[in-house]
């Protein structure tokens, strides 16, 4: 492996410091564990492309902060990203996940790299803010969890919606004020067009000065056939986790957040509908991906689309679901025995039966309030302030994992089984509709869809159980790259 450092080396100087951290009163527990509200903190950025761009405008408003060093295996992306903060650029991240002078990471990876990334950044003393989906498998963010607890840290997910002051008054307005009665469902939506990533014929070369070792870490090896090696690999469950991952770990975070209150850690069952439609192209996650969620006290749904909508085949599909309003594109639906809310990223409103608006709600500029959020409590030590600590970011990443599952099982299209799966929930049928109408100018019949079977799953053990429990939880964990395996945390 051509790298930064020495592999063995590496990890022997892993190991120490991973037994150094576990002792009070050493160079790197108090580096980070004895900051001041006034002292600076050290950062290290991994991961230099868009996302990571904006954490750093967010990083740099919120102040009291130094970003030291960026790493990307994509030099030229590290270089461009280090200029904006007068920062060192590094190609390995081991290089930052060494340095004592670095008291947090800020992981914006492919998703692949989310987890690993964050675990050895621990057990090298450091704090952790990670990029959501959390993890790539589940058993991936279960190890993220082991190891927040084993090594003491903070650790934040990026799910900034969970720092918006807006979602406390949505919460009182519905379970305090009762202000619509009784939640009967919800229904999530990631309702927005994305383009084919192509099909290629050979192999992409890979542009020179990205390090492809490090890019793919725990990935396995295999030719890329789209057209672009950056943001596409979202689409692929190799290196991604299709939108379900991208946009959908948002939408199922406030549903979880606003209408549960995390009272439904995870779903009990999962039920999946879905195909890559239309494109041809080299990927392999669905554009068209339908789920339903069952829970102990009320279901949720979702509704995902990539592909255009209407008759001029321009714009996102449409949802109202048997409503008398549409759902927002990206956003969703809790519906209740007196009306809805209607809610999306900084904005909300609530109306009744018949449509009529009877709230609206304004969010704030969720970004860095996340950010500020999270130095907070590092400066405090205090978990528990965290808005979005990691074993909320895991459930709710958990949602995003268990209908890919779901998808993954799923077989020929069964008309049978996809009515039986929403025989108790009036808008299931009714979504089902809309997304056959929806389908059919792209030339796409309903038919040409996967049905999932009914997956029986226990949030205690975070396992499928009872039929196809042994195919279902062959997803859960995947094989990994020689070099880049996963350490096991007890």
């Amino acid at each position: 492996m051509r790298s930064r450092h020495d592999r063995r080396s590496f990890l022997r100087n892993t190991a120490i410091a991973g037994a150094a951290i576990s002792l009070p009163g050493t160079r790197l527990h108090a580096a980070t564990n004895n900051l001041g509200p006034n002292d600076q903190i050290n950062i290290g950025m991994i991961g230099a492309g868009g996302r990571a761009s904006e954490l750093l405008n967010a990083i740099q408003e919120v102040g009291g902060t130094k970003v030291l060093a960026v790493a990307d295996p994509d030099i030229d992306r590290a270089t461009a990203l280090a200029k904006k903060c007068d920062a060192k650029p590094y190609q390995d991240l081991r290089t930052i996940i060494d340095d004592v002078n670095v008291h947090a990471v800020f992981i914006a990876t492919c998703n692949h790299w989310h987890c690993l990334a964050a675990i050895w950044a621990m057990q090298a003393g450091k704090d952790v803010y990670v990029e959501k989906p959390l993890s790539h498998t589940q058993w991936e963010g279960r190890q993220v969890i082991q190891a927040t607890r084993k090594y003491g840290r903070i650790v934040q997910v990026g799910t900034q919606q969970r720092s918006d002051p807006m979602q406390a008054e949505l919460k009182k307005f519905l379970h305090k004020d009762k202000s619509l009665g009784k939640i009967e469902y919800a229904q999530a939506n990631r309702l927005g067009v994305r383009e084919t990533i192509g099909k290629r014929n050979t192999a992409l070369v890979i542009p020179k000065e990205v390090n492809y070792d490090l890019w793919l870490g725990p990935a396995a090896e295999e030719p890329l056939l789209r057209d672009k090696l950056h943001y596409d690999w979202h689409w692929t469950y190799n290196t991604g986790n299709g939108e379900m991952g991208n946009w959908g770990v948002h939408v199922l975070d406030d549903v979880r957040n606003v209408a549960y209150q995390d009272s439904a850690s995870l779903p009990n069952s999962v039920f999946a509908v879905g195909g890559r439609v239309a494109w041809n192209d080299a990927g392999n996650t669905p554009n068209v991906h339908y789920a339903i969620f069952e829970t102990e006290s009320f279901p949720t749904l979702i509704a995902l689309s990539n592909l255009p909508g209407g008759k001029a085949m321009k714009g996102s599909w449409d949802s109202k679901g048997g409503r008398p309003a549409s759902g927002p594109g990206s956003g969703y639906v809790v519906a209740c025995e007196g009306g809805y809310l209607l809610g999306s990223r900084q904005n909300g409103r609530a109306i009744d039966r018949e449509g009529k608006t009877i709230r609206t709600f304004k969010g704030g500029d969720i970004v860095p309030l996340h950010v500020k959020n999270f130095f907070d409590a590092m400066r405090s030590r205090d978990r528990d302030s965290l808005n979005a600590e990691v074993q909320v970011g895991h459930d709710s990443t958990g949602w995003c994992n268990l209908a890919n599952v779901g998808y993954r099982t799923a077989s020929t299209f069964d008309k049978d089984q996809l009515v039986r799966a929403g025989a108790n929930l009036e808008a299931w049928p009714t979504l089902m509709k809309e997304m056959e109408t929806q389908l059919k100018p792209l030339g796409v019949e309903a038919s040409d869809l996967h049905v999932s079977p009914k997956l029986t799953h226990d949030p205690k053990t975070e396992k499928f159980t009872g039929d196809h429990a042994d195919v279902a939880n062959s997803f859960l964990k995947r094989t990994y790259r020689k070099g880049y395996e996963f350490p096991e945390i007890g």
